[in-house]
């Protein structure tokens, strides 16, 4: 289970968490995810997604299917990106 963001990609970020006297250690800044089910009236199914919650913002503005397009992802081929 990767910590990825189905539709926009978001991924961990790496860097360096620095004290006062400069000593370095590493951090990962994790995105906040949601493992949501969205139900897809064009398709007439429910999606079980990964998103990341500025995705859920946009899709609760935009609807799922017109989000998508606008990234360039095929619905069609959303089974690929659909956790069981």
């Amino acid at each position: 289970m990767s910590r990825t963001c189905s539709i926009t990609g978001k991924r961990p970020l790496v860097g360096h968490r620095v004290s006062h006297s400069n000593i370095k250690t590493k951090m990962r800044q994790l995105p906040n995810l949601q493992l949501k089910r969205i139900y897809v009236p064009e398709m007439d199914t429910v999606v079980r997604i990964r998103l990341s919650t500025r995705a859920l913002r946009s899709i609760a503005k935009l609807g799922f299917v017109q989000y998508c397009e606008q990234n360039g992802i095929l619905v069609r081929h959303m089974h690929d990106h659909v956790h069981d």
